[in-house]
């Protein structure tokens, strides 16, 4: 398990506020590690998308839902480190 605990290891949203649960492998099982956003049916559903493109999405959906900017810029500052972006 990531030092991030239950959240996307994706887009770093609390797997807890994910509407269906998580995401979903290929087996139709939840997925404990991505949300339904990011990953459904195994599979990401953006996959060619690159880290500082998933920070600009998660920061622009924040303040979307009226956070302030910089509370968005602080809760995305990690999504580098996730597992999904490690190796990159």
């Amino acid at each position: 398990m990531s030092i991030f605990g239950n959240q996307c290891q994706s887009c770093g949203m609390p797997l807890s506020k994910d509407p269906q649960g998580g995401g979903s492998e290929a087996n139709g099982t939840k997925s404990t590690k991505y949300c339904s956003h990011c990953y459904l049916n195994g599979k990401f559903s953006e996959p060619d998308i690159k880290v500082h493109e998933m920070v600009t999405k998660v920061q622009n959906i924040m303040c979307d839902m009226k956070f302030p900017k910089f509370m968005a810029k602080f809760f995305t500052r990690k999504i580098p480190k996730l597992d999904r972006w490690k190796a990159n």
